[in-house]
């Protein structure tokens, strides 16, 4: 546990919040603003009084200075659901170190995507809301964690990212696209959501064909609940720095830093792809000779480019808020400055 949310972590993490950008219906009581008016603490507003209303919440000072009758109008808080997703497929294996195994200093994407979702689960947890998992894309398909609620619920949080996200990768060529759409799909249509409320999808999109074929499970998505109105959707994509820019050598033990979101390349550094080189995909086992030249790798920067920026314009044109990470990147500068700066969190 002290590996994916270490205690130091955990106490910055205490001070903040899951930020809804809707006003959303919950289940349970709980510390946010419902939709529902009802009885609590927190006054609401006033309305006129009308048959059938309990005689308890009607104002009496205000009748009898005006001699008509209101009740009293409260909000009623409830708690909100969190959903976290998280893609276990063989390309989130990638490590930020070309030519490394990924190690304490330089984790896969697939490390990264379970230490965020295990300290976005902390934050709903801590703040009373109910917190649900899947983990999809390896062998062990499907898996899903069922709402929970409260802090004492942490571990079994992180133990079940450490049993599931990391089962064995699906052997070379078994239908990754299918698997990336199907299980989005799956979670969208009810069966493995506990409700409506806020989903954050922790992946790094590379789901063939190119240039968009993680269109159809990021659009269920999106209409999960009945579209904008049921659900908050954020997408966190996770790429490596040798993905962005593999022109750029990462030694291992030393990997590149961040700003923010974007990959900040060691001055010394040079490219090992020049050449000639092979390269194996590593979800469906395809295999293709290259001759790597500076012009190539240009080449692979402004496609990439393309890439990203389709992404930004495919998410904001269904109303999901899209972050870029890398691996490489620390945790609680992700958490505690870019993603409340997006919005996610407050």
């Amino acid at each position: 546990m002290a590996q994916l949310l270490p205690p130091a972590l955990a106490a910055q993490l205490d001070m903040l919040d899951l930020h809804s950008r809707k006003v959303l219906a919950g289940k349970l009581q709980g510390e946010r603003r419902s939709k529902r008016r009802g009885r609590s603490v927190e006054f609401e507003d006033y309305r006129e009084y009308v048959p059938g209303d309990d005689l308890r919440h009607v104002d009496w000072n205000v009748l009898a200075r005006l001699d008509r009758m209101f009740v009293k109008v409260f909000q009623e808080e409830e708690d909100l659901c969190l959903e976290l997703l998280v893609d276990a497929s063989a390309s989130m294996l990638a490590a930020d170190v070309v030519g490394s195994s990924a190690g304490a200093d330089s984790p896969s994407k697939l490390m990264f995507a379970a230490r965020l979702a295990a300290a976005l689960g902390y934050i709903g947890l801590v703040n009373n809301n109910r917190v649900g998992l899947c983990c999809f894309g390896n062998s062990a398909g499907l898996k899903r964690l069922s709402p929970v609620r409260g802090q004492r619920n942490t571990q079994r949080l992180v133990s079940f990212l450490l049993e599931h996200a990391f089962a064995p990768p699906l052997s070379p060529g078994a239908q990754q696209q299918s698997d990336f759409n199907a299980s989005l799909r799956r979670i969208a249509a009810g069966q493995t959501t506990g409700g409506r409320g806020v989903i954050v999808l922790v992946s790094d999109l590379m789901v063939p064909p190119p240039p968009q074929g993680y269109a159809q499970g990021l659009r269920a998505l999106a209409a999960t609940g009945g579209g904008r109105a049921g659900v908050d959707v954020y997408v966190v994509q996770v790429l490596t720095g040798a993905e962005l820019n593999p022109g750029v050598a990462r030694e291992s033990g030393k990997p590149s830093g961040s700003v923010g979101t974007l990959p900040v390349e060691p001055s010394n550094s040079r490219s090992p792809l020049i050449g000639d080189i092979r390269l194996t995909d590593a979800e469906s086992g395809r295999a293709a000779e290259v001759t790597v030249t500076r012009e190539l790798l240009a080449q692979y920067t402004r496609t990439m480019d393309a890439y990203l920026a389709g992404v930004r314009s495919f998410c904001a044109a269904r109303a999901i808020n899209h972050t870029l990470a890398t691996a490489g990147s620390d945790i609680g500068e992700l958490v505690l400055t870019s993603l409340r700066r997006q919005g996610m969190l407050r």
